[in-house]
């Protein structure tokens, strides 16, 4: 009975666990296998482009998930998915033997964040910072800045991601790519100077519902790591550095807001916390727009009251700048519209120093994003 019950409180499947170590110690083989990859599809692929590929990137528990999963239901779109993690090297051979496997149709089950939206292996996820990371060893050094710029320069990735991006839209007989990843924020002059037409959306959500969905979340994950010590590893090896144990904030320039980050958590105050975090990545992508006027078009907050208010509205202004045909995705558009709500399954509990702590921290980024904070309320 012990037995049982100890299997019945895992996170991590044991052989999800097991592959993806596998695949972590043994990465620099599967590089190598990747580039044979790209130089047997050569000729197909050089014949794909990589036109307005769609990146959507922010703080977590904004709205994400679901704005990622309905972009890559349109018919056009394709991006990585749960199965595609550990093997995310050769995208082309790994959805080939996938196709030709008979796998059974995925289960759908609530995400480990306990929020309502329901997953399988072939639900869109944050994938590709696994070779983010392989190719950049600072990104989640919090000591280190991890922003990158037009003026960076790392030819071998540059090579390496764009036959990536090919070769899954041609294993998915698909034109657009769509990428989920939050620390995407610190590399979108980076990702233009790669890709110029690359669309970025920014989910954002009033800072105070905001930070308290975030610190729910962390503690989720802390408990799932004591229940289960492989949860945070496996964050680890899959590139998610937001919560649970291996929590680690976002170094942006200087690092002075990483430190002051850092010294909240451990001191406890969460709020104060994540809530410079909040203003850190937000305000560094404003900042980013207003230093390159040819960015400021190609990057769109989606504020997640504005979807929850008028989903129908707020969907086709998203489809209309990610360059989406809205026509191939009017019934997307209803089915969501019907779908998407305020969540109702916590209320903030914060003390009145707490949201004084917040509404100061956060008020440089919530005005400009039209979120008006008053201390106390």
């Amino acid at each position: 009975m012990t037995q049982t019950v100890r299997e019945q409180r895992r996170h991590v499947p044991k052989s999800l666990h097991w592959r993806a170590r596998f695949f972590e110690r043994t990465a620099p083989a599967w590089r190598h296998l990747a580039r044979l990859e790209s130089s047997v599809l050569r000729d197909e692929i050089e014949k794909i482009g990589i036109e307005q590929p769609i990146y959507i990137a922010g703080v977590p528990r904004a709205g994400s998930t679901i704005l990622t999963e309905l972009l890559s239901r349109h018919p056009d779109v394709t991006s990585h998915r749960y199965s595609d993690f550990p093997n995310v090297y050769t995208p082309y051979w790994r959805n080939w033997l996938a196709q030709r496997s008979g796998r059974q149709q995925a289960e759908m089950v609530e995400r480990a964040h306990r929020d309502r939206i329901m997953v399988s292996n072939e639900s869109p996820e944050a994938v590709e910072e696994v070779i983010w990371m392989q190719f950049f060893g600072r990104l989640h050094d919090p000591t280190r800045d991890q922003v990158l710029t037009e003026n960076t320069s790392n030819p071998e990735f540059e090579g390496f991601y764009r036959d990536h991006i090919r070769k899954l839209l041609l294993a998915r007989n698909r034109s657009r790519y769509l990428a989920k990843g939050n620390y995407n924020t610190t590399r979108i002059r980076y990702i233009r100077k790669l890709l110029p037409d690359a669309r970025f959306i920014v989910p954002v959500r009033n800072p105070v519902n905001q930070v308290a969905s975030l610190i729910k979340q962390d503690r989720l994950f802390r408990q799932a790591n004591e229940e289960d010590p492989r949860v945070a590893r496996q964050l680890g090896m899959s590139g998610h550095f937001e919560f649970g144990p291996g929590r680690r904030a976002v170094c942006i320039g200087d690092g002075k807001d990483a430190r002051r980050i850092k010294e909240h958590w451990e001191a406890g105050r969460s709020v104060a916390g994540w809530a410079l975090y909040w203003n850190s990545v937000y305000s560094h992508v404003l900042e980013s727009m207003a230093q390159d006027t040819q960015l400021e078009p190609a990057v769109y907050f989606l504020r997640y009251e504005d979807l929850c208010a008028d989903p129908e509205a707020v969907i086709s202004k998203v489809l209309d700048h990610a360059r989406l045909d809205v026509d191939r995705a009017t019934s997307l558009i209803a089915e969501y519209a019907e779908r998407i709500s305020e969540p109702e399954y916590y209320q903030p509990d914060f003390s009145t120093a707490e949201l004084d702590d917040l509404a100061s921290i956060c008020q440089p980024a919530a005005r400009k994003l039209g979120y008006s904070l008053r201390g106390g309320v």
